[in-house]
């Protein structure tokens, strides 16, 4: 994991107990219900990363399945990190793209067809560097190092036509 560095010693990479990520979810996903989709994402900017919700089948239950995500611009991709609330498992959504990589994401400027795959050497050494500049990213190394294995950078391409 050349590009996660270990935690700092001053512990700034205290997290919120997992309870209050979940509440955090649900809440989340509930305001973008309540409001038709018109509160809930917004638009990555050069400084700040953007929400988005992505759309998956559930590699088991063959289901429809949506997770809000944060995200970046790169050129045409998306990209996001595979964390888990920066939890040891990895999310569910991962698991259904590594299954099945093609997907769907809503945007705040509309929907789009994507191909997820994991980012991996220079690739992602690169695009992590870029979380580590967006808002809230200087703790990102010290988050990561509380997981037990690399968090994956997912990029999403759009999808063939």
């Amino acid at each position: 994991m050349p590009s996660e560095s270990p935690a700092d010693p001053t512990g700034s990479a205290r997290l919120p107990p997992r309870w209050f990520i979940r509440t955090a979810w649900v809440v989340h996903r509930a305001i973008y219900n309540v409001s038709g989709g018109r509160l809930g994402l917004r638009p990555a900017t050069p400084r700040v990363w953007g929400m988005m919700r992505l759309h998956t089948v559930g590699r088991r239950s063959g289901q429809p399945r949506v997770a809000i995500l944060g995200y970046f611009e790169d050129g045409p991709n998306l990209v996001t990190l595979a964390m888990n609330g920066w939890g040891d498992p990895p999310p569910a959504w991962w698991l259904n793209l590594q299954a099945r990589p093609a997907a769907s994401v809503d945007l705040p400027d509309g929907p789009r067809d994507v191909v997820a795959r994991a980012a991996t050497g220079a690739e992602r050494d690169r695009l992590w560097n870029v979380w580590r500049t967006l808002q809230n990213g200087e703790n990102l190394d010290a988050q990561a190092a509380l997981r037990s294995r690399e968090t994956p950078v997912v990029v999403l391409e759009p999808a063939p036509r």
